[in-house]
């Protein structure tokens, strides 16, 4: 169990295969609307809100992707919901994602990787870390909103499509202090999971904006490269949120790889 008790609000869906979808820096669930109106006849969702995230209590740290990846498998276990099932994670939540698998193997069927890499920080990465830290104290979480908004979509998405951009930065705005202070330390601190990316052994979908300025297409590439029945999915004319800016391409992809982990399951029944 994680060593600290909080309340933990979540999304839950339908009673069929589930996926758990794990958002990224400093968002919430609610990043997953989407998904969940779409996914509703293909899967059960459970989207969780980390801790000090949306409408999850305020914890203070120290915060780490294994404790972040206990309170999800923790949550999944309070569900009763029996594994395996497909784990979705995104940005820093593909960073639990890998935690989960590192630690819990037996509880994945599937693995999406979503705007995400395999590797540790540098040395400057966690320098710009700590800097954001000091930054939260200084101004508060809406200076890292600011800085880290336009950053997040892409071209196209900066010119048309306001609405997803507002919402995304309310999203954002929910995070508590201690919630993004201790979600940098957890990402400053994480571990590289590039030698564990060629035993992964679930079949694994990888899906990238064509234009994310803050994880290169060139992450996950490698990420397909070296993870054995892994597929692919370059996404035209979105950012780092290709969830939110291409819903409907986002959607279909994940729904088509749901129903072949499905169907494998099926098969080994």
């Amino acid at each position: 169990m994680s060593d600290q008790d909080f309340s933990m609000a979540f999304i839950d869906t339908a009673d069929r295969l589930t996926t758990l979808l794990i958002h990224g820096f400093p968002f919430s669930s609610a990043i997953w609307q989407l998904q969940k109106d779409d996914l509703v006849n293909f899967a059960r969702v459970i989207a969780p809100d980390l801790r000090g995230h949306g409408q999850s209590d305020s914890v203070g740290g120290p915060y780490s992707v294994k404790l972040l990846a206990d309170d999800c498998v923790d949550l999944m276990g309070h569900l009763s919901i029996a594994p395996p099932f497909v784990v979705n994670g995104l940005s820093m939540g593909g960073y639990i994602a890998f935690e989960i698998v590192r630690r819990y193997p037996e509880v994945v069927g599937g693995l999406v990787l979503t705007s995400t890499r395999a590797g540790a920080d540098s040395e400057a990465g966690k320098n710009g870390r700590d800097d954001a830290i000091k930054l939260v104290d200084d101004k508060g979480v809406e200076a890292i909103v600011e800085g880290m908004l336009p950053k997040l979509f892409s071209p196209a998405t900066m010119a048309s499509d306001s609405e997803v951009i507002e919402y995304t930065k309310e999203v954002m705005l929910e995070a508590s202090a201690e919630g993004v202070k201790g979600a940098l330390a957890a990402m400053r601190d994480r571990p590289d999971s590039t030698e564990m990316l060629s035993k992964i052994e679930v079949p694994t979908l990888i899906i990238h904006g064509a234009e994310d300025k803050i994880v290169p297409v060139s992450e996950a590439q490698a990420m397909h490269e070296a993870i054995p029945n892994s597929r692919l999915v370059v996404i035209p004319d979105a950012g780092h949120l290709p969830n939110l800016e291409q819903p409907d391409t986002y959607n279909d992809v994940l729904i088509d790889f749901l129903e072949e982990v499905e169907e494998l399951m099926s098969e080994d029944e």
